[in-house]
């Protein structure tokens, strides 16, 4: 029981030392919520760009357009080369009637003016259609897919979709970069707050020391002071990120500008970000605590 009493006892001061330094406290409790915040935001934007890519890549296709008279052989080698490259994830065969059965399917304007052709004469063209393993890679195996003889034409929406992932890879890079460097200097500047708190406690320090207290002992109060600190500062962000997602989500319909760009249901994510917030605020804050108690607590 007196090791539970011990704690305790550290606990409390742990909570006295807070606020016996308040204005540091606040600068380092506003500056983790301030980190805090945009990791909440990197980490909603980290999950749904992944999520939208992965979507991309699942519903990504290359049509590959062979030439007007192949012949059944050459179908069988233009798919054999297709399937010995390397980001090729699965290939299938859409002969032209199939397209122009599709076609018809869709449109009563299209079934009028197909109705026209038979096998015989169908203006169509055979296909292949490609799904690739790195969408990243999508422009070079498209081009690979392209010199292949008997192939007529290689679409996939070119330029777009490797656009559109470039510029959620560069957001993703600069929030990553702006989120570190927060962290960087919130975690220096608990280390100054636990620091003043020793320099302020010198006093007591020594006479705990005379009486024979251990170092576990002396140090315990410093190292909770920063989990409180990181934790006071990751309540703020927790609730302004989860519920400003919900809010967002419902706000837009659970889309950004077009149907392509799906974002995740809140409740697949919020518990997630939530557990995330508190033990990266935690931690910080243990990170910076412990870097003072190491560095200017010499027991």
């Amino acid at each position: 029981m007196k090791p539970f009493r011990i704690l305790k006892s550290n606990f409390i001061e742990s909570f006295k030392g807070v606020f016996r330094n308040f204005s540091l406290s606040i600068a380092s409790i506003i500056c983790i919520t301030i980190t805090l915040i945009l990791v909440g935001l990197s980490m909603f934007i980290t999950l749904n760009v992944n999520n939208f890519t992965a979507e991309i890549e699942k519903d990504m296709t290359i049509v590959v357009f062979l030439e007007r008279k192949v012949t059944d052989e050459e179908i069988d080698k233009i798919k054999e080369k297709i399937e010995n490259l390397d980001n090729v994830k699965s290939i299938a065969f859409n002969s032209k009637e199939d397209v122009k059965a599709s076609m018809e399917k869709e449109s009563d304007v299209f079934k009028t003016i197909l109705s026209e052709y038979d096998e015989s004469n169908n203006p169509l063209q055979d296909s292949f259609l490609v799904k690739v393993v790195d969408i990243n890679n999508i422009g070079n195996t498209a081009s690979e897919i392209e010199q292949i003889e008997k192939v007529s034409l290689v679409k996939y929406g070119e330029g777009s979709v490797e656009e559109l992932v470039k510029i959620f890879d560069l957001v993703k890079k600069i929030t990553y970069i702006a989120v570190i460097a927060l962290v960087v200097v919130t975690a220096f500047l608990i280390s100054n707050t636990i620091k003043i708190t020793i320099q302020s406690r010198k006093r007591e320090i020594e006479i705990r020391r005379l009486v024979g207290a251990s170092n576990a002992f002396i140090r315990q109060p410093f190292f909770f002071e920063g989990i409180i600190i990181g934790f006071l500062g990751s309540i703020i962000p927790v609730c302004l990120c989860c519920f400003g997602y919900d809010y967002m989500y419902k706000r837009l319909g659970g889309k950004v500008f077009t149907d392509i760009i799906k974002l995740i249901k809140p409740s697949s994510i919020i518990y997630i970000v939530m557990v995330s917030l508190v033990v990266i605020g935690i931690v910080v804050g243990a990170f910076g605590s412990f870097r003072a108690v190491r560095k200017y607590l010499k027991v």
